[in-house]
């Protein structure tokens, strides 16, 4: 599986696109913009946003700035040629003073392969907004995160097929005292998915972010690791919301789970896209009765070889 299709909804409001050439259109309450201008032209200029792109933020920007609260960046031309619009949504910050909720990145695999995607330091963005509240990303190529301070943000995503362990390290020595909302897609070596468990040790401890209540460690191949080390970590204890989904969960994460420190104070643990046979899932939810188990999209390992694989939900 990869990204397939476009985000619909982003910060609790439905996406509503920027047309082309065309006046935005009247919409019915709050809603999340969403500006995209996909191109392929070999002869534009590189690490930068194409210039069509270019165009149609600086016209949006100019129309709808001031009362603009949740934007939806989707292709900046062709992504894996064009660099992501860090610098030009930084220096439109001035003009977009009601941005609270920003999504950059929300490109499907036909538009272009996450891995190949280039974006750059996402934490320029945190600086050039003190009053952001949502920061979602997505990303592979270039794709970097500097140590910030920021007092406002409360929920940080990071999409990745593969996220390295210099990235999460950066994310981890960041103070964000606001922050109740973490997930970051660890996904594969194949794609610089390097970070370990010993890597998360600062936040499994509980040292990190002392307002978290929701932990999404998504995407993950070493989603039974994670498993074992969360049976016994600190920061669970004052989570309301586990999230390990679109990772290679199987039967010996389960076991830590199930053996370990007690879960029946989380709200939801959420393990979708597993490698559960269906009693061992079962199993788990009969043993949280009061949490929201969701164990959906139950899959079967790879055969090739001889040798066993499974997948994480989003590589190539």
């Amino acid at each position: 599986m990869t990204f397939g299709s476009h985000a619909s909804s982003f910060a609790g409001r439905p996406v509503v696109d920027v047309p082309l050439g065309e006046p935005l259109p009247t919409v019915d309450g709050p809603v999340s913009w969403r500006l995209a201008r996909w191109d392929f032209d070999q002869s534009a200029a590189e690490n930068t946003p194409s210039e069509p792109f270019q165009g149609a933020f600086g016209e949006f920007v100019a129309t709808a700035g001031p009362s603009v609260e949740s934007l939806v960046v989707g292709s900046w031309g062709y992504t894996a040629f064009n660099s992501a619009p860090i610098p030009q949504l930084c220096a439109a910050a001035p003009r977009l003073p009601a941005l609270r909720a920003l999504f950059l990145g929300d490109i499907t695999v036909e538009e272009c392969e996450v891995s190949w995607m280039r974006v750059g330091d996402v934490s320029r963005l945190l600086a050039a907004y003190p009053n952001l509240e949502v920061l979602r990303v997505r990303g592979g190529a270039d794709f970097t995160f500097s140590p910030v301070r920021h007092d406002r943000l409360r929920k940080l995503a990071v999409e990745s097929g593969g996220l390295s362990r210099t990235f999460v390290q950066a994310v981890f020595d960041s103070e964000l005292p606001a922050l109740t909302d973490l997930e970051l897609w660890l996904g594969t070596p194949a794609y610089g998915g390097d970070t370990t468990v010993s890597d998360l040790a600062p936040l499994l401890a509980g040292e990190r972010f002392p307002a978290l209540r929701r932990l999404g460690l998504c995407n993950a191949e070493i989603a039974d690791d994670l498993a074992e080390a969360l049976s016994t970590a600190a920061v669970v204890s004052r989570l309301e919301r586990l999230d390990l989904s679109l990772g290679t969960l199987g039967e010996r994460g389960a076991a830590a789970l199930l053996a370990g420190q007690s879960l029946t104070h989380l709200a939801e643990l959420d393990l979708q896209h597993h490698f559960l046979p269906e009693e061992v899932a079962a199993a788990l939810v009969a043993a949280l009765p009061g949490v929201r188990v969701d164990v959906s999209d139950p899959r079967q390992e790879d055969e090739y070889k001889g040798e066993r694989y499974r997948y994480t939900a989003v590589s190539e």
